[in-house]
């Protein structure tokens, strides 16, 4: 899979002794510190390690694009062509800039500009830095469309971003990077809001046109399957250090740092917690929920989005029910739908009782035993409210006991997740993703729910972080006997839950059953990608 590497390896870019630091008043904090590294012609580098290690800040310095002046190097340089970008005239730093080295972002709808057409954007580089009229521009963004294997290239190019869907969007950064044939593509995060099979065409796709265009990566990734399957080289960061840099087949075989070790030990594993057969505590009967598409003057259904299309389940109480699938494929519309958040049609039954039928001031009562948790912590927790109050609200809304008995199930539910209740009057900024993810979770919890509908509540954490929260879900189903319905597309997550699994695609059912059997041995082709793409076990071939 990693080709040896010529005799002669010729060096592209050097990193020496670099260091960042971000000024604010008097507060000074340093985000990298000392770090020295070189990118090769042709190769792939892949920068690792958790967020808040340094490595986008590192990755935004070659480019200077960090926001200066708060901003500062007390440290080192970084050479290209012989000269160090740090001290770069601004007219040098803008001809190199998405020239000769360019750079994809994490986040390609807010790197995207909304108002203009995906041909304009694109366009706009090439006359930049080729000098190109506009119909020369069109033809060759035609061109890279075609590249990055986006299908209908030449309707696509009137399309605006919102129109397109995540991995689109990213194939479209990708053509923008290349526009002019770098000499280093820094990726950074290329495939962390996307679906395992997304990432792997992605990921083959920057392969292929690395060997076309001999040009070298430079990745940042916290992804260690993503990482393994495309680096030559690794090095790994922390607390703005690198601790350890070697070919990435040792990393993956012989980690000699004790935090590279922890990082490939983070990924979820484990078996869900034991369950005995007991009563059925949900279950759906050829669920549905189409959303009408209207036309015309009179704006008249001519057709439906099947976000989900009749799907039968049935759950007992104490089990996880993982349901997997890609972005779109009607998971978060079926967890909706559980929780009567959304209109839909067919039988959803809860502890025997059939609630498709109540109205939302029937349901308002059961909403204290069906609870949920969100992918983001940070969007779905009000920044206006202190941990204490988002805790407490539900108490409050079922009028659970008196203030001081309240106080006392919110500093418990805290105890539960493994926070400190002193915190409990702080506001969700002044925690990270993962103790805000435990907010969340205590939310839900305060209630003593019996069923949590869990939507992707790991896919924003690092793996460390998400082994934690994975650890700490299933504590609590086996304290509780909880019922959880778990939504993702992180497989791993879902194997160390779940007992029954559901596999959607477009709507419908493609496989379901116990968890165990279908990881084993998937039946289906959809089900059989979906496993191939997403577990670390060998550099897989792309």
């Amino acid at each position: 899979m990693h080709s040896t590497q010529e005799n002669k390896v010729e060096q592209l870019l050097a990193i020496e002794d670099l260091s960042v630091e971000f000024v604010s008043g008097d507060n000074v904090q340093r985000a990298v510190n000392n770090i020295s590294f070189t990118v090769n012609k042709g190769e792939t580098l892949a920068l690792v390690g958790e967020s808040g290690s340094g490595k986008s800040v590192t990755a935004h310095s070659i480019l200077r694009l960090l926001p200066y002046p708060l901003a500062r190097h007390p440290s080192g340089q970084i050479i290209y062509q012989g000269k160090d970008l740090l001290s770069a005239a601004p007219e040098y730093l803008r001809s190199i800039r998405g020239d000769r080295i360019a750079m994809i972002f994490q986040e390609p709808m807010s790197s995207l500009n909304p108002l203009h057409s995906i041909e304009k954007q694109i366009n706009e580089i090439l006359i930049l830095h080729k000098g190109m009229n506009a119909k020369q521009a069109s033809a060759r963004t035609l061109e890279l469309l075609t590249l990055v294997e986006i299908k209908n290239p030449a309707q696509r190019m009137s399309s605006y971003p919102h129109e397109l869907s995540g991995g689109q969007r990213q194939r479209v950064m990708i053509a923008m990077a290349l526009a002019n044939e770098p000499e280093l593509l820094i990726a950074d995060e290329p495939t962390t809001a996307l679906d395992v099979t997304v990432q792997q065409t992605i990921l083959k796709l920057l392969k292929d046109l690395q060997q076309r265009l001999g040009m070298a990566i430079l990745l940042i990734s916290h992804d260690l399957n993503l990482v393994r399957r495309v680096a030559h080289r690794v090095c790994v960061m922390r607390n703005g250090e690198i601790v350890e840099q070697a070919p990435c087949e040792q990393i993956f075989t012989d980690p000699q740092h004790p935090y590279t070790q922890e990082l490939l030990g983070a990924e979820p594993s484990g078996q869900p917690v034991p369950h005995s057969p007991s009563q059925t505590l949900l279950e759906t009967q050829d669920l549905r929920v189409w959303f009408p598409i209207k036309k015309g003057v009179l704006q008249r259904t001519v057709d439906y989005v099947k976000a989900v299309d009749g799907i039968s389940f049935s759950l007992q109480q104490g089990q996880t029910l993982g349901v997997v699938g890609e972005s779109g494929s009607g998971k978060s519309t079926l967890g909706l739908a559980i929780l009567r958040l959304i209109h839909s049609q067919g039988g959803i039954f809860y502890a025997g009782q059939g609630i498709d039928q109540l109205s939302q001031k029937q349901v308002r009562p059961l909403r204290r035993d069906i609870q949920v948790v969100f992918q983001d912590p940070f969007g779905s927790l009000s920044p206006r409210m202190s941990v204490s109050d988002i805790i407490g609200e539900g108490l409050g809304i079922h009028k659970m006991g008196n203030a001081e008995e309240q106080e006392q199930a919110i500093i418990a539910a805290l105890h539960e997740v493994g926070l400190d209740p002193e915190t409990r009057h702080r506001y969700p900024h002044e925690f990270s993703g993962g103790q805000r993810q435990r907010i969340a979770i205590a939310r839900a919890l305060v209630l003593k729910p019996k069923l949590i509908v869990l939507d992707e509540p790991t896919s924003a954490l690092d793996r460390t972080v998400q082994r934690q929260v994975v650890e700490l879900l299933r504590v609590l189903q086996q304290k509780y006997n909880l019922t959880y319905v778990f939504i993702s597309h992180d497989l791993a997550v879902v194997k160390a839950l779940s007992h029954q699994l559901l596999v959607m695609r477009q709507g419908r059912v493609v496989e379901q059953g116990a968890a165990a059997n279908i990881f084993a041995a998937p039946q289906q082709e959809y089900t059989q990608q979906l496993l191939a793409a997403a577990f670390i076990n060998s550099p897989a071939q792309l």
